[in-house]
C-alpha cells in the first residue's frame, strides 16, 4: 500500500474486547486498546516520502506483518463512469503507454462498489492494493493513471490511488444523511431507502417486469426461430438501410424489441487463417454477433466498444456473412454513427460501413428503465467514503456531473456542501479537491439555445469559489456521439496540472484555461476580462462559439476579436448589447479560445 507522507498516519483495526495491540512501523513501537467493541486505532508520526517499510501488528494471540510498504502521496478518485473507465477500455489510443505502465511506486486500490443506507460503514468489504505493470494497468482507471503517471514521473515520490467511484451515480449518492439535510426531497428519498423491504420490493418488481419483456421478445424472435444467423440465409425480401445510423429515420415502422441486420464481405485467400479483430462501434442497445453463422461475442447495454475477436478459421475465401441481432430497449436502435465499423486483419481493414439488409425480428413496447437502487440519495457515501476516512490522503479526484444535468441548478450547492462535508469528515482541513469539468457531448445546434449540459457546467465553474479547488476544462475533447470519451490522457494530464499548481504549490505553472472575471460595455461591444490567461489569450483561428444579447436576453451569433488581455464581443443585430455567453451548449463544437500555454477556456454565461 501507499500512505500519505508529511502528516500523522492513523493506523486502525479491529482485535477483541480490551486487548492490548502494538503496531511496530519505521523503528518505532505504539500501542493501542481495543474498546468494547474490539475497535482500536492509534497514529503515527509524521514521515517523509520513501520505503518501502514493514508494519507488524501483534495482538495477545495473534500477529499480522504487512511488507512493501510506501510512504508518498494518496489520491482518492470519485465520481461515475468517466472516473471509472479503464485502460482497458481506452486501450486502442494508448498502446505504448500501456506497454511501458511499469511502476513499482504507482498503485491502485478499488474500493468495492455497493450501497448502505442505514448507517456509515466503518470497514469496506475486500479490495487490494496493486502495483503497475502493464498487465494490471488495464484495470486501472484510465483518467486517474494518467494523472498519477505525470505527478510520480514530475515530483519522484510513491502515488497511491484509491478508486472510489461507481457509473451513473448522481451526486446525491455521495453526500452523507448529515449533509443531505440540506437537501429536503434527496433526504426524504434517503430515508425511504432506509427501509429493506422497500429496497426488496423495487427489485423484485424491476426484476420481474424486466425478466418478462425480455422472455417474451426472445420468445417471439423470428430471427431465432428461423436461425437468421446462418450463412446462406436468402435476404431478398429484406429491406436496406444505410449503416451507421438509427433506423427510426428510414424505417420509423421499426418497433422497439429485436432487430437484425445482415451483411455480406469479401475476403482474399491472403487473409486466411488469421485472427481477425471486429470493430462494431457502439450499439443501441444490446447486441449478439454472428460471423458466418457462428457466435463471435455480445455485449448487454450500449456504452461500451464493440470490440470482438473471429477466429482464424471462421473466415473464408470470398463471399462471408455478418448477422448483428439487435435488442433495443427504449429510444432510437441502431448503430451510433462516426465510429468504427471494420474488420481488421493484420493491416488490412474490411469496410463494413454502407448498405445492410434489415429486418424485425420481434416487436415490444419500450421497456422501462430500472430503479437503480444504488443511485439513490447517500448510499455511495455511507459504504464506498465513509470506511475511507481514517486513511490520510493528499486529496481528491472529482468526475462526475453527467447524472444531474436534469436539475443544474442545483449542482452547485449540491458540490460545495459535497467538498466542505468530505473535508469535516475526514477532519485533514481543506485538502486539495481536483474536479473536472463536463466535455462537450450530443449533437452541435446551429443557433444559441438553452443547454442543460451548459449549466451544470457553470455549475462547476461557480463551484470554484470553494477554498483550495482546482477544475480540469475538457469542453474540446468529448465526442459528440459517445458519454465516455476515450481521451483520458489529457484529462489526466490537466488535473495533474491543477494539481502541480494547487497542492504541489508550483508557482510557475499555468494550471487552468482561461475564466471569465468580469465584462465592461463600450457603446456596441462588450469587453471581456479573464483570470488564468497565462502568456496570452489565443484561438486557432476566428474565435467561435460567442452568442450576444440585450435585455430581452434573445442571444445571436457574435463576432469576438482577443484585444490584448481581453476579448471584444459585437454584432450588428445587436444595437444595445447586455449580455455574452460563450460554448453556452451540449456540444460546442468550435469552442476555440485557450491559453498560449494550450489549456481552453471555461465555458460561460455573463448574465
Amino acid at each position: 500500500m501507499v500512505l500519505q507522507r508529511d502528516i500523522p498516519l492513523k493506523i486502525w483495526g479491529w482485535s477483541t474486547e480490551q486487548d492490548t495491540v502494538e503496531i511496530q512501523f519505521n523503528s518505532s513501537t505504539h500501542q493501542a486498546i481495543a474498546d468494547n467493541t474490539g475497535y482500536w486505532a492509534t497514529t503515527l508520526p509524521p514521515i517523509e516520502a520513501g520505503g518501502p517499510y514493514q508494519m507488524v501488528i501483534r495482538s495477545t494471540d495473534s500477529t499480522i506483518t504487512l511488507d512493501d510498504i510506501l510512504i508518498g502521496d494518496v489520491w482518492l478518485c470519485s465520481g461515475q463512469s468517466n472516473m471509472e473507465i479503464s485502460l482497458d477500455r481506452t486501450s486502442p489510443l494508448y498502446p505504448n503507454e500501456i506497454k511501458s505502465a511499469n511502476f513499482e511506486n504507482i498503485r491502485y486500490f478499488e474500493v468495492p462498489k455497493t450501497f448502505n443506507f442505514k448507517e456509515p460503514l466503518k470497514r469496506i468489504d475486500g479490495g487490494k492494493w496493486t502495483k503497475t505493470t502493464p498487465e494490471t494497468v488495464l484495470k486501472f482507471s484510465a483518467v486517474s493513471y494518467f494523472f498519477a503517471h505525470e505527478i510520480h514521473n514530475t515530483y519522484d515520490i510513491p502515488i497511491g490511488l484509491i478508486n472510489s467511484a461507481l457509473g451513473g451515480s448522481p451526486i446525491d449518492a455521495w453526500l452523507s444523511e448529515k449533509a443531505l439535510r440540506k437537501f429536503p426531497e434527496a433526504y426524504q428519498q434517503h430515508k425511504i431507502f432506509q427501509q429493506d423491504h422497500y429496497i426488496d420490493s423495487i427489485k423484485q418488481a424491476d426484476h420481474k417486469r424486466i425478466q418478462n419483456w425480455y422472455k417474451t421478445v426472445n420468445g417471439q424472435d423470428k430471427g431465432q426461430k428461423d436461425h437468421w444467423e446462418s450463412k446462406d440465409l436468402n435476404t431478398e425480401n429484406w429491406d436496406k438501410i444505410q449503416m451507421p445510423g438509427f433506423w427510426a429515420t428510414s424505417y420509423p415502422e421499426l418497433q422497439h424489441g429485436i432487430v437484425w441486420l445482415r451483411k455480406e464481405f469479401e475476403v482474399s485467400k491472403t487473409s486466411l487463417d488469421k485472427e481477425a479483430k471486429l470493430l462494431l462501434g457502439t450499439i443501441v442497445d444490446a447486441d449478439s454477433v454472428f460471423i458466418n453463422g457462428s457466435y463471435v461475442g455480445h455485449t448487454t447495454y450500449q456504452y461500451p466498444p464493440r470490440r470482438y475477436t473471429i477466429p482464424k478459421d471462421l473466415l473464408q475465401e470470398g463471399a462471408n456473412t455478418i448477422a448483428v441481432k439487435v435488442i433495443n430497449e427504449r429510444g432510437r436502435g441502431g448503430f451510433t454513427p462516426q465510429k468504427d465499423y471494420k474488420i481488421v486483419i493484420d493491416n488490412k481493414e474490411i469496410d463494413l460501413k454502407g448498405s445492410w439488409s434489415i429486418r424485425q425480428g420481434a416487436k415490444a413496447d419500450p421497456l422501462a428503465g430500472q430503479t437503480f437502487v444504488r443511485w439513490e440519495p447517500g448510499g455511495l457515501y455511507n459504504a464506498m467514503i465513509a470506511p475511507l476516512m481514517n486513511y490520510s490522503i493528499k486529496g481528491a479526484l472529482w468526475y462526475q456531473g453527467e447524472s444531474d444535468t436534469g436539475k443544474p441548478e442545483k449542482y452547485q450547492e449540491l458540490f460545495t456542501t459535497l467538498i466542505k462535508t468530505w473535508r469535516e469528515d475526514w477532519n485533514q482541513g481543506k485538502f486539495p479537491f481536483l474536479y473536472v469539468q463536463l466535455p462537450n457531448f450530443m449533437q452541435a445546434k446551429e443557433k444559441p439555445s438553452q443547454s442543460n449540459w451548459a449549466a451544470l457546467r457553470d455549475a462547476q465553474l461557480q463551484t470554484l469559489e470553494v477554498n483550495n479547488t482546482a477544475m480540469a476544462v475538457t469542453i474540446d475533447i468529448g465526442e459528440w456521439n459517445d458519454i465516455h470519451p476515450l481521451n483520458k490522457k489529457d484529462v489526466g494530464h490537466r488535473l495533474a496540472l491543477a494539481a502541480k499548481g494547487l497542492a504541489y504549490g508550483d508557482k510557475d505553472i499555468v494550471y487552468s484555461g482561461p475564466q471569465f472575471i468580469s465584462q465592461e460595455i463600450d457603446q456596441q461591444k462588450i469587453v471581456l476580462s479573464f483570470d488564468h490567461i497565462g502568456s496570452g489569450l489565443t484561438s486557432n483561428g476566428a474565435l467561435k462559439e460567442f452568442a450576444i444579447a440585450g435585455a430581452d436576453k434573445n442571444f445571436v451569433w457574435a463576432k469576438a476579436e482577443i484585444k490584448g488581455d481581453k476579448i471584444e464581443v459585437w454584432s450588428p443585430e445587436i444595437t444595445n448589447p447586455k449580455y455574452v455567453r460563450y460554448a453556452w451548449a451540449d456540444n460546442p463544437e468550435h469552442a476555440n479560445l485557450y491559453n498560449k500555454e494550450g489549456l481552453p477556456a471555461s465555458p460561460f454565461k455573463t448574465d
